[in-house]
């Protein structure tokens, strides 16, 4: 199951630079997680430093 960025996204990049395979983006106004990428490996949620990802 792939991860999803809230709204609380503070656009600081840190998943971006954790995640092994680059299925982050900076997207309009956040962070976005391309789901078809994503191996639900959690690294962007560990990273995240306002707890902006979690499951979908």
């Amino acid at each position: 199951m792939a991860f999803v960025i809230s709204d609380a996204c503070i656009s600081c990049g840190s998943c971006a630079g954790s995640c092994p395979v680059g299925a982050i983006a900076e997207g309009d106004g956040k962070f976005e997680i391309n789901p078809d990428t994503c191996i639900s490996c959690g690294s962007c949620a560990g990273s995240c430093p306002v707890g902006a990802i979690a499951e979908e």
